[in-house]
C-alpha cells in the first residue's frame, strides 16, 4: 500500500495499526483518476466530526465501508442503492484511484472516500448514532498468532463501531479465514450494544457482490463466513 495523505489528518493515538503501508504500483488510469477526482470525492481528514449533509447534499442514510480494496463491490452496491450514501475508508491509493474511476464512469453521486486509518476516522470524524450500516468485507485476517493484536475487529474498537450506528443499524462482516471468523464472532457478541441477528454465522446476503478477495479465497478452498449484527 502507498502512504495515504496526511495533510490535516487526525493525530496518531499510538495504537497498533491494523494495516501495513506498502509501496503500491498504480496504473496510469488509477493515477489519472486520483489526480482528476480526488478533490471532488475525497473528504479531507481533520480532527472534527463530518456533517454528512454537507458532503452529500442530502439527508439520505449513510453506510461506511472499512477497507474497500479496489472498490468494485462498493461501486456496485452504491449504484444499486442511489437512495443511500456510502463512505469508503481506505489507505491503499491504487484502490482509491480505481474507485474514483468507477465513481466517474458510473456517475455515482452517493460515494465519498476518506483516505486514512479507519480506527482514527471512526473515533474523530464519524458522529455517534449517525450510520445505517458498517461493511467490513474481507479485512486483513493477520493469521499469525503474534499478529492477532493487529486485527481490526476486536474490543474496544467494536464498541466504537457500535456507538456510531443509529439504533437498528447493522454491522456486516465477511471473511474467508475460519479463525478470524470465530474471533470476530466472539468479539462482536461481547459488544454490549450489538445483537447477533442469527444463531452464529449469517446466511449470505444476496445483495453483496462477490469481491476479488472472495474469488481468491474460494479458489484456495476457503469457506466464506458472514456475520450480521444489529444495534440494540
Amino acid at each position: 500500500m502507498s502512504q495515504p495523505s496526511t495533510s490535516g489528518a487526525p493525530g496518531s493515538s499510538g495504537r497498533i495499526k491494523s494495516f501495513v503501508l506498502r509501496s503500491g504500483r498504480k496504473t496510469a488510469a488509477q493515477q489519472r483518476a486520483y489526480d482528476s477526482f480526488a478533490d471532488k470525492f475525497i473528504v479531507p481528514c481533520d480532527n472534527r466530526e463530518i456533517h454528512f449533509q454537507d458532503i452529500f447534499g442530502n439527508d439520505n442514510p449513510v453506510v461506511a465501508e472499512i477497507g474497500f480494496g479496489m472498490g468494485q463491490a462498493t461501486a456496485k452496491i452504491a449504484a444499486s442503492n442511489p437512495e443511500k450514501n456510502y463512505i469508503g475508508i481506505e489507505v491503499h491509493r491504487p484502490g482509491i484511484g480505481k474507485l474514483l474511476w468507477e465513481i466517474e464512469q458510473k456517475s455515482l453521486a452517493n460515494i465519498r472516500i476518506i483516505e486514512h486509518d479507519a480506527a482514527e476516522v471512526f473515533e474523530t470524524m464519524i458522529p455517534p448514532c449517525s450510520l445505517e450500516g458498517i461493511h467490513l468485507f474481507f479485512p486483513d485476517p493477520w493469521p499469525k498468532k503474534r499478529h492477532h493484536k493487529r486485527r481490526l475487529v476486536k474490543r474496544p474498537f467494536t464498541d466504537t463501531l457500535a456507538s456510531r450506528l443509529r439504533p437498528g443499524g447493522y454491522l456486516y462482516m465477511v471473511t474467508d479465514w475460519e479463525d478470524y471468523a470465530a474471533w470476530a464472532l466472539a468479539e462482536l457478541e461481547a459488544t454490549a450494544a450489538l445483537v447477533n441477528t442469527c444463531d452464529g454465522f449469517s446466511p449470505s446476503q444476496s445483495w453483496r457482490p462477490r469481491t476479488r478477495f472472495e474469488t481468491k479465497g474460494l479458489e484456495k478452498q476457503h469457506e466464506v463466513r458472514e456475520l450480521f449484527f444489529e444495534k440494540r
